[in-house]
């Protein structure tokens, strides 16, 4: 398991920042640390970036069609950078009904939100980027009683907190990780040899290849006893 120091150390020598069995200075540590979690970040925001996909599940209550997520919140778990298919509500039965992923624009041409007493069909997610740990999910109708959520989460990539910090990295992500810094590092103003860049990019490339989910072949209506539906909301 590497170290961060020792990561972010390959990834300046690999720029000519540093030789072999050079360290970093403490200015050094909090910069490049910083850096490089923020590439990391950034990384969250692309879906093949992110190597695990979490199905989670949350009771809905009924006549509510609004509820947070996050630490603490309706739907306790770290805030998702975002929401993606599958989806379904589940009712007492076992029954499966497939939700919508839906956008703002199309949230809000809904005009009757506060419409209840069926199984939801749409699901918007609220991100809000604002400073609290949670966000918001809404569905649309509002749920009758006995009805569970299950959603599919993408987490955000897990950032490090020192520079001593032992890493335990999927497959493919130190390679990544430290070819995709040493460009990070050089900032446009130290020369990037080439084979580092083409190495930085097949690197990514490799864990989005790995990371892309399998073919899902179509069911037809009433596979499974669900249903399948399509609504156009807007032009």
């Amino acid at each position: 398991m590497p170290a961060v120091s020792s990561m972010i150390l390959r990834s300046l020598r690999l720029i000519g920042e540093k030789t072999r069995g050079g360290t970093l200075t403490t200015n050094e540590q909090t910069e490049c640390l910083s850096e490089m979690n923020a590439m990391l970040d950034s990384w969250s925001n692309e879906r093949l970036m992110v190597p695990v996909i979490s199905q989670t599940s949350f009771a809905l209550t009924a006549s509510q069609g609004s509820y947070t997520i996050g630490n603490g919140g309706d739907f306790n778990m770290t805030r998702p950078t975002k929401i993606i298919d599958p989806c379904f509500i589940r009712d007492n039965q076992g029954n499966d009904t497939p939700l919508q992923i839906i956008n703002v624009e199309a949230y809000g041409r809904i005009g009757d939100k506060d419409s209840d007493g069926s199984y939801p069909r749409y699901l918007y997610y609220d991100y809000g980027y604002s400073a609290t740990s949670t966000a918001t999910v809404f569905f649309w109708p509002e749920p009758i009683g006995g009805l569970s959520t299950f959603i599919n989460t993408l987490q955000p990539i897990a950032t490090f907190s020192t520079v001593t910090q032992n890493l335990l990295l999927p497959p493919g992500y130190q390679r990544a990780i430290e070819y995709n810094y040493a460009i990070e590092a050089a900032g446009g103003f130290t020369e990037v040899d080439a084979s580092v860049a083409l190495i930085a990019r097949q690197s990514k490339a490799a864990i989005k290849s790995q990371n892309l989910p399998a073919p899902v072949s179509r069911l037809d209506a009433g596979v499974g006893g669900g249903l399948r539906s399509s609504i156009i909301i807007g032009p």
